[in-house]
C-alpha cells in the first residue's frame, strides 16, 4: 500500500523559473530576513520555491567534491543546482544592501501598517500551506498541533545575556541557520535568545575572525544536516511535514502582532536603546495603557493587503 505522506507528483508539472524571477523572490527573501520576527523562509514559501530552496541545499556537501572530480564542473554545478541558489543569493544580498534603511526607518515610523501587512501575510501563508497537505489524517492534526506549539514557545523566549563559549557559538550558528530555512521563525530572534545578536553585530564590527569562523562553521554545519532532514521529510513524509509547518507559521503569528508594549530596551551597535522584549495588546488596550491611536481602518486595510497578496495569485492560478 503507499504511503498517504509520500511525495505526491502533480498531473501539471511546474514550469522552470526564470532568473529574473529568482532574483525578485530573493530580494523578497532578503527584504523579510531584515524584519525582526520575519522569516525569510515564509517569503520562499509563498513564492513556490521553498522546496527548490530546500531541495538544493540538502545537496550542498562532500558529494558534491566527489562530481566535480570524477563528472567535471559542469555535472558540479548542475546537481547543486548552483546557479539557483547564486541568482537567489545575489537577489537577497541586493535586497539586504538596499533596503535595510527604509525597513527600519518603515519599522520605526509606521509600526502597525507593516507589521498589520506581515501578519495578514503570514497567516494567509499558513493558510495556504495547510491546503496543500493532501490528506488531514489524524497524525496530520497532531504533527500541526505540535508544529504551533514549537512555533510559539520559540518565539516567546526571552533573550539571554549568558558569555558564550566557542561551542556555544557553534551550536548558536546552526541554531539560527536552521531557524532561517523554516518558515515562521527569525534566525536573528533566535541568536537574541541565545545572547548571541549583539556578539555577532560585536564580531562583525571589529573583525573578530575567530568569532566569525566559529560562527560561520555553525552555520555550515547546521544546513548541512537541516537541509536534508527537511528534503528527506518532504519526500517521505509530506503531509505531516506541510501540517508541521503550518503549524509553526500559525503558532509564531503572535511576534508579528500590531499592537505592542515595549517592556525592555537593549543597546544596539550605534549605542541607541531599541526595543527587545514586547507584549501583544488588544487595541483597545494599546490604545488606553499608551495613549496612541491603534490605526485600527490602516491595520485592517493592511493586513487585507497581505492576505490578497498571497491568495489572489493563487487563485488564478487555480483559475487559469
Amino acid at each position: 500500500m503507499p504511503n498517504p505522506d509520500a511525495q505526491q507528483v502533480s498531473a501539471r508539472p511546474r514550469p522552470p523559473k526564470r532568473p529574473i524571477g529568482i532574483y525578485l523572490r530573493g530580494l523578497a527573501m532578503g527584504a523579510a530576513d531584515l524584519v525582526p520576527g520575519v522569516s525569510g523562509g515564509t517569503v520562499a514559501l509563498i513564492t513556490g520555491i521553498y522546496e527548490d530552496l530546500v531541495g538544493a541545499l540538502s545537496r550542498i556537501g562532500p558529494g558534491l567534491l566527489w562530481a566535480w572530480r570524477h563528472q567535471g564542473f559542469v555535472a558540479c554545478w548542475k546537481q547543486a543546482n548552483a546557479g539557483f541558489l547564486l541568482v537567489l543569493g545575489l537577489g537577497i544580498l541586493t535586497s539586504v544592501v538596499s533596503l535595510s534603511r527604509v525597513i527600519v526607518w518603515a519599522l520605526e515610523q509606521h509600526p502597525i501598517p507593516v507589521w498589520s501587512f506581515f501578519f495578514g501575510l503570514i497567516a494567509a501563508s499558513g493558510l495556504l500551506l495547510g491546503g496543500r497537505v493532501g490528506r488531514w489524517s489524524q497524525g496530520a492534526f497532531w504533527s500541526a498541533v505540535a508544529g504551533a506549539l514549537a512555533g510559539y514557545l520559540l518565539t516567546s523566549l526571552e533573550p539571554s545575556a549568558a558569555s558564550p563559549s566557542l561551542l556555544f557559538v557553534l551550536s548558536g550558528g546552526a541554531a539560527a541557520i536552521t531557524a532561517m530555512i523554516l518558515p515562521g521563525i527569525s534566525g536573528s530572534f533566535i541568536l537574541l535568545v541565545l545572547g548571541l545578536y549583539h556578539e555577532v553585530l560585536r564580531a562583525l564590527h571589529e573583525w573578530d575572525l575567530g568569532f566569525l569562523a566559529t560562527f560561520s562553521a555553525g552555520c555550515i554545519l547546521g544546513l548541512m544536516l537541516f537541509s536534508r532532514v527537511l528534503n528527506w521529510l518532504l519526500h517521505h513524509r509530506r503531509n505531516a511535514t506541510l501540517a508541521a509547518l503550518t503549524g509553526v507559521l500559525l503558532g509564531s503569528l503572535h511576534q508579528v502582532w500590531p499592537w505592542r508594549q515595549v517592556v525592555s530596551y537593549r543597546i544596539d551597535s550605534s549605542g541607541e536603546m531599541v526595543p527587545l522584549v514586547e507584549h501583544g495588546l488588544a487595541p483597545n488596550n494599546y490604545a488606553e495603557l499608551l495613549d496612541a491611536d491603534p490605526m485600527l481602518g490602516t491595520a485592517v486595510l493592511c493586513m487585507g493587503l497581505g492576505i490578497a497578496l498571497v491568495l489572489v495569485p493563487e487563485w488564478w492560478a487555480r483559475r487559469r
